[in-house]
């Protein structure tokens, strides 16, 4: 069981990965504001720490994680960091980046889909596994990826909507997450590890450009709603606000 004492408090404690700004951030808030003590990953120092400093001044119990998903060290750094702080619950793997324009796929060159891949996939499996101990060791563990309806093959291939513009690298990269996903919740189906992706919207955030129509919060509330599922809820779906989607 890794919750862990706080005051006089039990606290269940959570990861969000690239939380320093736009649905990490509010994910990250949003576990807090619901009583867990949340781990505010990300790479940059300042933004780091402005995020923690922000958040704390909410009166949340937050602390920094310095967490490059791309870096093996950096990972298994996050590890020990989140193994002194007594343990994890629950893990949100939030960050992602779009690899630049173009991605048209006549276009696009091997680097970007490198890059992207690299962060958007391997960064997951690079952090869930270094995470995976402390969780198999929790009371109610939970691994919610986030994702994308962008990489789901059924609306993508749908003859009467568009979903997302021609993309080679961060389309796929969020198919290939949810694939990871359900293979993730097959391996930790009896170990009591409830493993899911879900969508935020169309979210205005710095990786579109905040084109998007949807809130950070608003964006948010669908991982919510996962890292906080009962123990009988699913495990292997991929979901948005308004229900499960395709694949």
């Amino acid at each position: 069981m890794s919750e862990t004492t706080h005051g006089n408090t039990m606290k269940k404690t959570a990861l969000v990965t690239g939380a320093n700004k736009g649905i990490g951030y509010e994910i990250a808030a949003g576990l807090a504001r619901s009583g867990f003590r949340v781990g505010v990953g990300a790479r940059d120092p300042g933004r780091r720490e402005e995020a923690v400093d922000k958040l704390r001044a909410e009166g949340l119990d937050v602390f920094g994680v310095p967490l490059d998903v791309t870096d093996d060290e950096s990972v298994a750094a996050a590890a020990v960091l989140l193994e002194e702080e007594g343990g994890l619950d629950v893990l949100v793997n939030n960050a992602a980046i779009t690899g630049g324009m173009p991605q048209e796929p006549s276009r696009v060159s091997a680097a970007q889909v490198l890059q992207v891949v690299d962060t958007n996939v391997v960064g997951v499996i690079r952090v869930t596994n270094a995470m995976l101990p402390m969780l198999r060791r929790a009371a109610s563990p939970r691994v919610v990826n986030v994702s994308s309806t962008v990489g789901s093959l059924t609306l993508q291939t749908a003859q009467d909507e568009a979903v997302g513009p021609i993309s080679a690298a961060y389309s796929p990269s969020k198919t290939y997450l949810n694939a990871i996903t359900v293979q993730y919740a097959k391996e930790l189906a009896g170990a009591g590890v409830l493993v899911n992706a879900g969508c935020p919207g169309y979210v205005a955030t710095d990786l579109n450009g905040h084109r998007g129509t949807r809130t950070p919060e608003q964006g948010a509330a669908v991982f919510l709603e996962l890292a906080t599922l009962p123990d009988d809820g699913p495990t292997g779906t991929f979901r948005d606000e308004s229900g499960v989607q395709p694949w």
